[in-house]
């Protein structure tokens, strides 16, 4: 292990994947603890993330989880970040990624289809939006969403110079929806309540509260055009239209490219 006063002197030595951090276990096989395995681990640290959330999460938890002490858990990895970083990407391997032999002009379907994905992950998983910024991404399940990005955008037609615009734009926009999504999901949770019955008692509270309120007259006409019977309904309304914008956009300058 890398004793703490070696990681504040390195803090570039953020990722689990980098060179001088491979998989522990090539010891002789009597030095590892019984019953463990970095997939175990793994697992049980996204079942933990999932069920008590990321500040929660600790190394003594995890432990307790696999029925282990800490230093077991450190015979596999160096620190809490690897663990979190290790659970990141494993969610990432939860997406199905579109065909890479799939005809390019079907790029609008496999742009939707991994914005889903993306938004699922998001969204089954609230913690994962903090840690996406937090760490390099350069986990293989994560490489290979980034690569069936590309793929998807290069098919497009568009010109190299405008392709990360695009991709930012999809799927920096899937970021923000799917952790909104997510974090309301969370708190109908906590709540205790279904999230109908949260978006009730919520909107009914501003409305009582910001009663003499003008934003509320607009805000009501919205509403009651936002078609759907429950909440999830209403938020695949919303992202629907809101993908529909983005490809349209994409279209847009592939019709009329800027010089």
């Amino acid at each position: 292990m890398v004793k703490a006063a070696g990681r504040t002197k390195n803090p570039a030595r953020t990722s689990v994947w980098l060179q001088g951090k491979a998989p522990r276990g090539g010891g002789r096989k009597g030095d590892q603890p019984s019953g463990l395995d970095r997939d175990r681990i793994t697992e049980a640290t996204v079942r933990l993330l999932d069920t008590e959330g990321l500040a929660r999460f600790s190394m003594r938890r995890l432990a307790g989880e696999l029925n282990v002490t800490a230093m077991s858990v450190y015979w596999y990895v160096d620190t809490k970040d690897d663990l979190l970083e290790l659970a990141l990407d494993a969610v990432f391997g939860e997406m199905e990624l579109p065909d890479p032999e799939a005809a390019p002009e079907a790029w609008r379907e496999q742009l939707r289809a991994l914005a889903e994905e993306y938004r699922t992950a998001l969204n089954r998983h609230p913690w994962v939006s903090p840690l996406v910024g937090r760490f390099l991404n350069i986990g293989p399940n994560w490489l290979a969403f980034a690569v069936a990005i590309q793929q998807a955008v290069r098919n497009t037609g568009l010109p190299a110079y405008t392709q990360n615009g695009a991709i930012s734009a999809v799927f920096q926009f899937v970021y923000g929806f799917g952790t909104i999504e997510g974090h309301y999901v969370a708190r109908c949770a906590e709540a205790g309540m279904s999230p109908e019955e949260y978006y009730r008692e919520a909107i009914g509270t501003v409305r009582g509260e910001l009663a003499e309120h003008g934003v509320l007259e607009t805000a009501s006409e919205l509403m009651a055009a936002r078609a759907g019977d429950t909440v999830a309904e209403m938020w695949q309304r919303d992202f629907t239209i809101a993908l529909d914008l983005m490809i349209a956009g994409i279209e847009s300058l592939l019709a009329h490219p800027r010089p």
